[in-house]
């Protein structure tokens, strides 16, 4: 069990992050919860949370967070970068503001902060957890910017090993499709969720483990781990779920173009 130990938990009003807390709760621990959106987070009434409101998608955001901390914690023994959301759809339409913002909430953030976190220890011993994805090693038809943003981090991670400094444990999450409202916000259209589909609370158990044993990762699931490896001697069982998770993708494009077919289009008066 984690525990006496100050945490820095951003995305927990939901889904993974709200579950992680759920376990951190359990411990003797100080935990400082950011979100966009507190409402779960009020509801707790927990002695044991400090809550602040924060869409974290920019640096003066982070920076804010981290001072918020100092002042309120003092020392971080924990960040745990969760924030992030999804797009399903067809990238059919032109609109860099759109791109920029899912990049900003889950690239550059969790980067800033880590950036932040380091300078933050000034050497003392710390951890640093930040939630990726399973989709950042294996992209998804419909995810393509989502698993884009993955990618990267799964990228930062991969090299910011060789730098980072020894005082900082550094543990990455890659959690596969949760049964979260998390898809919700990725396209307000019903859609079939990636194969293959865990709990919260299984993925967030596996996560603070992980955490708490000093892993540089942790993949919840034993599924994942096991068709990854499959993959690599049997490239044709990747072809084949692609080809499944791609009909899942047609059969949503196909009702999202009849649906905006007949949205009636705005009247222009010249």
């Amino acid at each position: 069990m984690i525990n006496n130990k100050k945490i820095v938990l951003t995305g927990c009003n939901s889904g993974i992050g709200l579950e992680v807390l759920k376990i951190l709760l359990k411990g003797e621990n100080k935990i400082l919860c950011v979100d966009k959106d507190i409402d779960v987070l009020k509801s707790l009434n927990s002695e044991k949370i400090i809550i602040l409101q924060k869409d974290v998608s920019s640096k003066e955001a982070v920076d804010e967070v981290f001072e918020f901390a100092e002042e309120n914690l003092g020392i971080i023994d924990i960040f745990f970068a969760n924030a992030g959301y999804a797009y399903y759809e067809e990238i059919d339409y032109t609109d860099w503001d759109r791109v920029e913002r899912i990049f900003k909430t889950n690239v550059f953030s969790p980067i800033y902060s880590y950036q932040k976190y380091i300078k933050h220890l000034g050497g003392r011993k710390g951890v640093f957890a930040v939630t990726i994805s399973a989709i950042g090693t294996m992209a998804m038809p419909g995810f393509t910017l989502y698993s884009s943003t993955k990618f990267a981090l799964h990228g930062f991670q991969q090299g910011i090993r060789f730098e980072k400094p020894e005082n900082m444990q550094l543990t990455c999450i890659y959690p596969v499709a949760t049964n979260t409202n998390f898809f919700k916000t990725a396209n307000q259209m019903d859609f079939k969720r990636p194969f293959p589909v865990q709990q919260p609370d299984v993925v967030a158990r596996k996560a603070v483990k992980g955490i708490e044993k000093g892993r540089k990762t942790v993949s919840p699931s034993a599924l994942f781990i096991i068709s990854q490896q499959l993959m690599k001697f049997l490239p044709f069982v990747r072809s084949a779920y692609w080809a499944l998770e791609n009909k899942k993708f047609r059969e949503f494009r196909k009702r999202a173009r009849e649906n905006k077919a007949q949205t009636p289009k705005e009247e222009i008066t010249v």
